[in-house]
């Protein structure tokens, strides 16, 4: 489950009031949030409708400000994605920059991602099921790749630049769990999200040329989640654009991932 900075101890009082077959779990997975380091321990693997994988892991995850005050979670994610490229394409500088279309609406995408990120929950009057708003805001290197334009065969050239996004939109939270282990409490999650990005001109014409925009990109997108610890931890997400890089790409985007979080205690 996902906390506020400054929750825990509510959390914890609220442990009275959940059935006692549960009480075990719960009280593990809220105490674990304070005593377990969050270095390389989480991440996902995305298949994407067109054709693409990605993968990434969480490098770190920090709390910047004060404790018992106000503080920031700091997350640091590092990844990869592979596209499956056409041959004999007429177009092979958008052919070699497809996964760009995929990277500017997904929060989580690029070589390095620095991100704040978290939910504010709106008075939880259950430790399970409850609603708030979640947030993302950072910065991330992306890879565009240049094509020669003198005419003799070279292969495409990497170039990396920096790409700013926000995330911000409403999520629901309720419990989910093993008919036949019910003390593994998990939890089912439902979103609704809005998404900006922007890279400079200047950036992006560096491998498309023939850009036209402002480099401000925006979307929105759906999603649900499943995760029981040591059983389960699966996401699909929809993503629609309302303002698409060039050139115009309209067609929704489906992501399905396989999320792994690495722990040193068992629930």
């Amino acid at each position: 489950m996902i906390f506020r900075q400054g929750a825990i101890a509510s959390s914890i009082a609220m442990l009275s009031e959940v059935p006692l077959p549960l009480f075990d779990t719960i009280r593990k997975q809220v105490i674990s949030q304070q005593e377990r380091p969050e270095l390389f321990n989480a991440g996902f693997i995305d298949v994407i409708n067109n054709g693409q994988v990605a993968a990434s892991a969480r490098l770190v995850k920090l709390q910047i400000g004060e404790q018992g005050k106000f503080s920031l979670p700091l997350s640091v994610f590092g990844g990869v994605s592979n596209t499956s490229f056409a041959t004999g394409s007429s177009s092979p500088v958008l052919r070699g920059n497809e996964h760009l279309i995929n990277q500017f609406i997904t929060p989580l995408s690029g070589l390095l991602n620095l991100s704040v990120e978290g939910i504010w929950f709106i008075k939880p009057r259950s430790l399970i099921t409850k609603w708030g708003f979640i947030y993302q805001l950072g910065e991330r290197v992306l890879t565009g790749h240049k094509v020669s334009s003198s005419g003799f065969f070279s292969a495409p050239r990497p170039l990396h630049f920096l790409n700013s996004y926000l995330v911000a939109g409403l999520y629901f939270q309720t419990g989910a769990w093993e008919k036949t282990n019910q003390r593994n409490m998990g939890v089912c999650w439902l979103t609704f999200r809005y998404h900006l990005c922007y890279s400079g001109n200047g950036q992006l014409r560096q491998f498309l040329p023939a850009i036209e925009g402002d480099g401000l990109y925006s979307g929105y997108s759906m999603g649900m989640g499943v995760r029981v610890n040591a059983l389960i931890n699966l996401k699909a997400m929809y993503y629609q654009y309302n303002k698409a890089p060039e050139p115009d790409y309209l067609l929704p985007i489906y992501q399905f991932s396989f999320n792994y979080t690495v722990s040193g205690t068992r629930s």
